[in-house]
């Protein structure tokens, strides 16, 4: 079987400092997320995602840090958590109805294959807890570029359950962590329309001093 991305090299290997590619910039300039709502069967098998995450972890990481980890929900995982997910809710949220509890019983079904990103930053009292979050940043695209050169679909999507304590004891995040995202893997069901983008230039100065 063919690898989907290369081994890396051992560590002092020479690298290129730039990989010139047509094929590449044509791949950043066009990349859509997908519609949260046309994700279906297939997702990554496991070693897949695996492949898929290693690529994702090359990113931007002063001091070698890694302050990211990653929690996959697949199978019938994702219904344990949906259920455990609507019981914090209920806990968390006295007005929230049947119907919200459903909607959250729906969120970790809506594909095949979730990854939780987690922040894990270090405390090495040297590198900012910012610079870090910084780099989880950069792996969250990395992972949604790993996987859509990998033939998968995804989006990025934080809600409610991004920012509950009771989702993180769920979940065993541990004191300092917290969590990113959830990023939802499948097969695309629909292709996503482009939407309206930023004009870069009216985002771009010049300091000249």
């Amino acid at each position: 079987m063919t690898k989907l991305f290369p081994d890396a090299p051992p560590v002092g290997t020479a690298m290129k400092a730039t990989q010139e590619s047509e094929e590449a910039r044509r791949f950043l300039a066009l990349r859509r997320s997908a519609n949260k709502a046309f994700l279906g069967e297939p997702g990554p098998n496991p070693q897949t995602l695996n492949d898929i995450l290693t690529a994702a972890t090359r990113v931007p990481d002063h001091r070698r840090l890694s302050p990211w980890r990653f929690i996959v929900l697949e199978g019938e995982a994702r219904t344990a958590f949906a259920e455990k997910a609507a019981r914090v809710q209920r806990e968390e949220n006295e007005f929230a109805s049947d119907g919200d509890l459903d909607a959250t019983r729906a969120l970790p079904m809506r594909a095949p294959t979730v990854v939780v990103l987690v922040s894990s930053p270090k405390d090495d009292n040297r590198t900012p807890v910012w610079e870090q979050e910084l780099s989880v940043g950069a792996l969250g695209h990395n992972l949604l570029l790993s996987a859509n050169a990998a033939g998968f679909a995804g989006c990025w999507l934080t809600e409610w359950i991004s920012f509950s304590d009771g989702i993180n004891r769920v979940l065993g995040l541990e004191k300092g962590e917290r969590i990113a995202g959830y990023f939802y893997l499948g097969t695309a069901t629909a292709d996503p329309q482009e939407r309206a983008r930023p004009d870069a230039n009216a985002l771009i100065s010049r300091w000249t001093g």
